[in-house]
């Protein structure tokens, strides 16, 4: 059946209701879903008005919206459409003439003598209420239709009384005459079926007014699984629970949905825990506390009947992967159920899947790992320090550091992993942007524990501390020393250590990695490129963890130093090597993090797209802190490419999730690069407003955030019109060119020289020079065609940059190109170059460049028939149009041809 919440403000769920007032449209609480259905009203009403349709059959699950739609569907008929609902009885009721007994309560004595007499009594009703009016009768089926109800129906339809939108589970639960009428078309069927993410975000977007982060969306999908019902329900407990807030006019989650006590959804749980027999409530019991379950397990347990059965209504899913781990289809079920088992329910339940022991780690996934201690802290039960720090390293991988901190608080000093949990801890309170209590942590491994270590596990003590050391200004510049004391006490060399696989050789390794991650975080990267390059070299390095890593370290210095075609290459070769290195923390994350860099300096903005989609599978888990660097990532990219309006929706979405909960200081780049995109949109307000957050929120943070920060603000200061900004960006230009960092040098230069000087540009050939690939073309191009004033250059520039998709490079190139062909007087390029400008109107609100000999050179007479002569028309029809003679018409063409420089009609279009 389709019902509402019980919570929003319906009245009356009896078996009969009915009346004209009840379909009147529908309230906005009723209307709000509407947005993701547009497809299905389209359908909805083309069946209500064909001439030929009866009607039209609404079919899909419980709380899909099937009455919201049908009233939205009818109030935007208007008010020439009279609307009467009716109601069957509820399940198991056959009462003849049950879903008309109001109309059949109005009928006089004397119609009441036979059901032919019934029958044409409550049509006569029915035309009499409507006035004249077309007549659409809402059927909503809760049980089925008696006999009776189901012929006056049924004539109702065929007379033309009145179209008919039935409202039904599925197909199978309408009269059999419906049957036929569906068969011969008469009647529509439109199945709803439960929202896709996009149609989520669309629903939360009309729901709550305001943008929604994409972890918000993401989430509430995995949860609900696409259905409104409950999705209303959600966030109307998450609202309520203080975890939904509006930060900055973007929707957004402070925290892990906990569905306990969030009455609106448990009410529905109940409703349907009510319909289960006794042992699939056991089943629901077991996976809301267990998560997955091997099928062979669950079958042994409860037997094989009874889990078809389930997975045959829709409440298992069973996976592909060859344990067939087995799920509650819907999540929302299991985290409400769960809430209602006691401790000592739960602890039953965990004992008769796992007995006393626990899982042999070796064979559990990370995600197995942070189930597995999940149910083992919600049964208060002890986890041992083995499983604590797996379960840690695991959570720490998923991007949940507040789990994995939760994971390793029982650990003891005593414990032999104590040591291990430490590193864990650190390593989340990083993640958290937490570097003072991640230090505190390390700080904690007294020496005398330090000297019980092995060499490998004091080398990763020694990296961790240095990891933590480089986001603590203070600190920072302390870590060289901290390598080299740590290789004085191994007595160990520099560099890849040829003894590896020994103990000693791994541990020199993590050193040799630790100096490599620090170097690239200060951005000294030319000086460690020959020995990264040893290091990631397969043939003389045979540690596979130290040799991807140390390539992916490689892959952003070869970028940055203007080797951008190497840096791809190297990317291609890693991403195929990226299994060899075994199970390491946030490695695949590592690359796409890398990769996207290296993507994003050579100009390639749209593959950066592909490597920041949205996680698949089970990583509901990773949303929290992943999506705000994702959607960070994804309004960079469009913003470097030029696009600020399409950039923001990201941006505000990122500024408003790192607010709540910061990510190693990238709430700065998020201001910065907001405020770059409203520039390029011409929004000098909202630009300025984020150009104060930044000013408040700069602090210390890696080489590589600094620099994205410090473009976009540069950029959107220059857009803006502060003379500083340029100063800004030509310093950083030649900081980078010092350093060798030839692609850094020649983008702040690309930013820089809008206005640029013929010494900018010859300083901006010179660094292109040093560098490779498309964007380092066009930047060459851009410079040769400005110092030289050539048109036929910078339309070259253009066309490279617009295989790019670089919006406002391309602009730049055209509009530049278009005063340099016209003070030439090359018309064709003039033509081509204003032509291509004018397209890029429309992606590119505010231009960088306007050009200065462009249509104001004309007066508005002249432009006038500027534009009439290229379209083809003759002097003596524009002389006619605009009410001039033709000689008048003839010296304007003459001017604006000596004005223009060209020579004829067809060199017009796209000057003027």
């Amino acid at each position: 059946m389709s019902n509402e919440p019980l919570s929003w403000g319906r009245g009356s769920t009896a078996g009969v209701l009915a009346g004209p007032g009840a379909s009147a449209g529908g309230t906005d609480l009723q209307r709000w879903s509407v947005p993701a259905r547009s497809a299905d009203l389209e359908s909805i009403r083309n069946a209500l008005t064909d001439s030929d349709s009866l009607g039209v059959v609404i079919t899909g699950a419980r709380g899909v919206g099937k009455s919201s739609l049908a009233r939205t569907a009818v109030a935007d008929l208007g008010p020439d459409v009279w609307a009467l609902q009716l109601r069957s009885p509820l399940a198991g009721s056959q009462t003849s003439y049950g879903c008309l007994a109001f109309l059949l309560a109005r009928l006089p004595q004397s119609a009441m003598g036979s059901p032919t007499a019934i029958l044409q009594g409550i049509t006569s009703l029915i035309k009499s209420d409507a006035g004249g009016r077309e007549c659409i009768i809402t059927l909503d089926t809760t049980g089925m239709i008696d006999d009776m109800s189901a012929g006056i129906l049924l004539n109702i339809m065929l007379t033309r009384t009145a179209r008919v939108i039935a409202i039904a589970p599925g197909t199978s639960d309408l009269p059999a005459d419906f049957h036929w009428l569906l068969t011969d078309r008469r009647l529509t069927e439109v199945r709803l079926e439960n929202l896709n993410e996009l149609q989520t975000r669309q629903v939360l977007l009309t729901l709550l007014g305001h943008r929604v982060s994409a972890s918000l969306v993401s989430t509430y999908h995995a949860i609900v699984g696409g259905n409104p019902l409950l999705l209303k329900a959600l966030v109307t407990e998450q609202q309520q629970s203080g975890n939904l807030v509006l930060s900055d006019s973007v929707w957004t989650l402070r925290d892990k949905v906990v569905l306990d006590g969030a009455a609106g959804l448990d009410d529905i749980v109940r409703s349907r825990w009510s319909r289960e027999t006794p042992e699939s409530r056991e089943v629901m019991e077991m996976l809301s506390c267990a998560r997955r379950v091997p099928l062979s397990r669950l079958t042994e347990l409860y037997g094989t009947d009874i889990v078809a059965d389930m997975e045959d209504a829709g409440l298992l899913k069973v996976g592909d992967t060859e344990e067939r781990w087995v799920s509650l289809r819907e999540q929302y079920l299991g985290d409400v159920v769960r809430s209602w088992l006691s401790i000592s329910r739960r602890r039953e339940l965990r004992s008769e899947l796992l007995g006393d022991d626990e899982p042999e780690l070796a064979k559990l996934s990370l995600e197995e790992r942070i189930e597995f201690a999940a149910w083992t802290r919600e049964c208060q039960a002890e986890l041992s320090p083995t499983m604590a720090v797996a379960a840690a390293e695991a959570a720490v991988q998923m991007f949940d550091p507040r789990f994995a901190l939760s994971c390793v608080e029982g650990l003891k000093r005593t414990d032999a992993e104590w040591v291990a949990g430490q590193h864990h801890k650190a390593t989340a309170y990083l993640l958290l942007d937490l570097p003072l209590q991640a230090m505190d942590a390390l700080d904690s491994i007294s020496q005398a524990q330090l000297d019980e270590l092995g060499v490998e596990d004091f080398a990763r003590v020694v990296a961790a501390k240095c990891r933590v050391m480089m986001w603590l200004p203070e600190l920072c510049d302390k870590v060289p020393a901290e390598i080299a004391d740590a290789r004085r006490r191994l007595d160990v060399a520099p560099g890849p250590a040829a003894s590896w696989p020994d103990a000693l050789g791994a541990a020199a390794n993590v050193i040799t990695l630790a100096e490599f991650e620090y170097r690239s975080f200060i951005g000294d990267y030319a000086p460690m490129i020959p020995v990264l390059e040893e290091a990631a070299d397969p043939a003389t390095n045979k540690d596979p963890g130290f040799r991807i890593q140390s390539a992916l370290i490689l892959m952003h210095s070869l970028s940055a130093v203007g080797r951008e075609m190497d840096a791809l290459q190297l990317m291609r070769r890693v991403g195929g090597q990226l299994s060899d290195a075994g199970p390491m923390t946030g490695l695949r994350e590592m690359f796409a993090m890398t990769a996207f860099s290296v993507l994003l300096q050579a100009g390639q903005w749209r593959r950066c797209l592909d490597l920041v989609g949205p996680p698949k599978g089970h990583e509901e888990r990773r949303l929290a802190h992943r999506t705000s660097a994702m959607e960070l990532a994804t309004g960079i990219a469009y913003v470097y490419s030029g696009r600020g309006a399409v950039a923001l929706d990201s941006l505000l979405s990122a500024v408003a999730q790192l607010e709540l909960r910061p990510v190693v200081n990238m709430l700065q780049a998020a201001y910065a690069a907001t405020a770059f995109a409203y520039a390029q949109i011409g929004n000098a307000g909202q630009a300025h407003k984020y150009l104060d957050k930044l000013r408040g929120a700069r602090g210390h943070c890696n080489f590589r955030t600094k620099v994205v920060t410090d473009f976009c603000a540069d950029m959107a200061g220059r857009w803006l019109g502060d003379p500083d900004a340029v100063k800004r960006l030509l310093d950083a230009a030649r900081r980078d060119i010092a350093a060798e960092r030839y692609t850094l040098a020649g983008i702040s230069l690309l930013g820089a020289t809008v206005n640029g000087t013929d010494d900018d540009f010859r300083l901006m050939e010179q660094v292109a020079g040093h560098r490779q690939g498309k964007l380092a073309e066009i930047s060459r191009l851009i410079a040769v065609g400005s110092r030289t004033k050539d048109a036929k250059v910078l339309l070259e520039g253009a066309h490279l940059a617009a295989e790019l998709e670089l919006d406002a490079v391309e602009a730049r190139c055209v509009a530049l190109a278009v005063d340099f062909a016209r003070h030439s007087g090359d018309s064709a390029s003039a033509r081509v170059a204003q032509a291509r400008l004018d397209s890029l109107t429309a992606t590119v609100p505010s231009l960088p460049i306007v050009p200065s000999s462009g249509s104001p050179l004309l007066t508005a007479r002249e432009r006038q028939i500027s534009r009439l002569a290229g379209r083809g028309v003759s002097n003596r029809d524009i002389a006619l149009e605009i009410g001039v003679s033709v000689r008048t018409v003839e010296g304007h063409l003459y001017q604006v041809f000596t004005k223009l420089g060209v020579t004829s009609r067809g060199d017009l279009p796209g000057l003027v």
